[in-house]
């Protein structure tokens, strides 16, 4: 079976439309801007899929290396990246790695991972591994930036239904199985082919969801100093209902 993000790249993109990846990036310097102990100048962009955000960054000036698992999704990004212009593909390297078994040619200033890569990682284990990666890589004091579903999302939004989606020549379906923290999804896609008739793809992913308890304990094991959990790209106070958590940490180097 088919890892899903290589069936689901050619939509990604328009699927996820709603996210403004703009002021995503506004909040990501900010935080550049208030706990970053230098000027922020190259950046590492894990999991970076389509490249919307490595993009959006290289835009404003940064050095950007985007790691993504599936070539499909770094196909996009790399055609994204020529079509944007002025340069901005130069500014990027991109890298068909693991997040939990990546390797750089020197260190960043600061990681970003958006859109709960981290969720995806099939335990501890597997975090704390991808955490001590991320720390071998930041310079001193460099900023950690992830987010994470939250477990209210699993159990309210997720749960155990299922959605459907649907594009000119597509129409996927996306099933969900929830139990003990984890969420087994199940996608079906249906693609249009030249003769006019429709292929049949099939993919399973996995979701775990992690406490902040849990992410702060291993962050600080790989050697990171907490910042803090927010509600938003940009800060905020936790209410207990968010459906995603935004999280700043620090990378300390003896």
């Amino acid at each position: 079976m088919p890892d899903i993000y290589s069936i689901l790249a050619p939509y990604y993109d328009e699927w996820n439309a709603e996210i403004d990846y703009a002021a995503w990036a506004d909040g990501i310097e900010g935080f550049f801007a208030k706990y970053a102990e230098g000027k922020v100048a190259d950046v590492l962009d894990l999991a970076c899929g389509t490249g919307r955000m490595t993009i959006e960054l290289a835009k404003r000036g940064y050095d950007m290396i985007g790691v993504d698992r599936s070539p499909e999704m770094l196909d996009f990004a790399r055609t994204a990246a020529e079509e944007a212009g002025e340069g901005i593909s130069s500014r990027i390297l991109w890298l068909l790695q693991e997040m939990t078994a990546f390797e750089l040619y020197g260190t960043v200033d600061a990681v970003v991972c958006c859109l709960d890569p981290v969720n995806h990682l099939s335990g501890v284990s597997d975090l704390g591994r991808c955490f001590s990666l991320v720390h071998n890589y930041l310079n001193p004091d460099g900023l950690f930036l992830f987010d994470v579903n939250t477990k209210h999302k699993f159990e309210t939004v997720y749960a155990d239904r299922t959605y459907a989606f649907e594009a000119p020549g597509v129409y996927c379906t996306w099933e969900n199985r929830y139990a003990r923290g984890v969420c087994d999804f199940h996608i079906t896609l249906f693609r249009e082919e030249e003769t006019g008739k429709y292929r049949r793809y099939e993919a399973n992913e996995r979701e775990r969801a992690y406490s902040i308890r849990t992410l702060k304990i291993e962050l600080e094991k790989a050697g990171f100093e907490w910042i803090g959990a927010y509600p938003t790209p940009s800060g905020g106070t936790l209410t207990g209902d968010e459906d995603r958590w935004y999280i700043a940490a620090r990378a300390k180097k003896d």
